[in-house]
């Protein structure tokens, strides 16, 4: 039980951390949402405008920088992130809501893969080391080196326009629109499929070598050979015993790749030309849009935080002698 207390209250204190960053640092910068917004439509807003626009961006000059911190965290646990002058003053929730969805699907899909993939991959080659497995471990160098954009536009060469198997660019057909049917279901994985394997090459690697170093490790443990020792089956020490424990220091790593699945891969969702968060976040900082960035850094924090509560919970089932140091 005070695991679970520390945990929370270490989280509590980061996110509120967090948040509070998130609001001094726009306020600190050259400019405010309201110049922006005004340099950006010349001649289409009236100067009596102006105090509007600053009570919507929680810019009120009457009110001290503390009562406006208040109103953000008022704001903020009511779900309103502000308005997005980016995207015709459209609410910040709505705009992150819509592009949330194909980031998440794409890049979490793909990672989660990777890393199931490269995590049995590499437990096998560390438990039959010195044998042919072995060769592996150069071609899963190999592709832990590749530059992300030079695989991504080396499998676009091979698939897309030699083999014309699948579409270079975009989430679905030109001229379609998102809707529940199989067509366009069928559409979104026929788009996906290049980015997902572009993903899944570019972090293979990593995961494998990862889990094969740290197999190496444990494989030279006391209690593996005490579990050998007892007639155990070899499947049953490698997943049990073996893969177990060494999956632990993998799983901070896992957290991180989840945390940050919601920032999308920029240099993916540029080569592909996906609708992706981390396009609108390439967008939101060009056009200076601070509601909208404010509103993505939030969102990312708060999801590092969950993956990392997660990673802590995986942690405990694992590895129970977590739960007893923290006691």
């Amino acid at each position: 039980m005070r695991f679970i207390l520390r945990r929370l209250a270490f989280y509590a204190f980061t996110f509120w951390a967090a948040v509070t960053i998130n609001f001094f640092l726009p306020r600190m910068m050259k400019g405010d949402p309201v110049t922006a917004y005004l340099a950006k439509n010349q001649g289409k807003i009236s100067p009596d405008a102006i105090d509007a626009l600053r009570t919507l961006f929680g810019l009120d000059t009457e009110k001290s920088l503390w009562q406006q911190y208040i109103d953000y965290w008022v704001l903020l646990l009511n779900g309103d992130l502000g308005r997005s002058f980016s995207r015709g003053l459209a609410p910040v929730t709505d705009v992150i809501a819509a592009a949330l969805p194909w980031t998440v699907g794409l890049v979490g899909f793909a990672t989660v893969v990777s890393f199931l993939i490269g995590s049995l991959v590499g437990s096998l080659i560390g438990w039959y080391r010195g044998s042919k497995a072995d060769g592996v471990i150069p071609i899963a160098t190999f592709m832990s080196t590749v530059p992300y954009f030079w695989a991504a536009l080396i499998i676009i060469a091979i698939f897309s326009t030699t083999l014309g198997w699948f579409p270079a660019s975009h989430a679905y057909d030109k001229g379609s629109r998102p809707e529940w049917s199989f067509d366009f279901v069928g559409q979104v994985l026929h788009h996906g499929a290049l980015p997902a394997f572009t993903i899944i090459f570019a972090s293979l690697g990593g995961w494998i070598l990862g889990m094969r170093n740290m197999m190496v490790t444990v494989l030279d443990e006391d209690y593996i050979t005490v579990a050998q020792a007892k007639g155990l089956t070899q499947r049953r020490v490698l997943f049990r015993y073996g893969a177990r424990n060494a999956m632990l220091p993998q799983l901070s790593s896992f957290a991180l790749s989840l945390g940050f699945i919601v920032t999308g891969t920029l240099v993916m969702e540029m080569v592909f030309s996906y609708p992706g968060v981390g396009q609108l976040l390439l967008t939101a900082t060009t056009a200076k849009d601070y509601p909208l960035m404010q509103g993505l850094f939030l969102v990312i924090t708060l999801t590092v935080l969950v993956a990392n509560i997660l990673a802590d919970i995986a942690y405990a089932i694992l590895d129970p002698r977590t739960r007893h140091m923290e006691g």
